[in-house]
């Protein structure tokens, strides 16, 4: 690696222990010796380190108290912002919904609705159905 290469995983390291700080304090252990929702902030800030053109995310707030579900909300919106496209997938459908631009709701694994994510979060018919309104 050139010094350049190392003052960049530096950097990305530090922007990483900023949102986790948990992290930090275990960078020595394994992931696999770290609880469910420190693993999830692991695979989080695996996912800011690459820098991928596309992530995908299968429950990303599984797991986590509340506020830390509030810091993955803003790391998933600062990786929509940064350009990256995400697809997510959530139960928690507020939650996904206030992330996403379009939105699939599924039921029984099959499409019940598709549409732009602010519409549905909108729609009282899916509020009453799906987001317990």
């Amino acid at each position: 690696y050139s010094v350049k290469d190392k003052e960049l995983i530096e950097e990305r390291f530090s922007q990483v222990y900023t949102h986790f700080p948990i992290l930090k304090e275990k960078e020595h252990q394994l992931a696999a010796q770290l609880s469910g929702g420190q693993q999830q902030m692991v695979a989080m800030g695996r996912a800011m380190m690459a820098r991928p053109k596309l992530i995908l995310m299968d429950e990303p707030s599984l797991g986590l108290a509340p506020i830390m579900i509030d810091e993955i909300v803003k790391i998933v919106t600062m990786l929509r912002d940064s350009g990256m496209s995400i697809v997510l997938v959530e139960q928690n459908a507020n939650l996904a919904l206030k992330l996403a631009d379009h939105a699939y709701v599924l039921e029984t694994g099959s499409v019940a609705l598709e549409g732009k994510a602010d519409e549905l979060l909108n729609d009282p018919n899916v509020a009453k159905a799906y987001l317990g309104a």
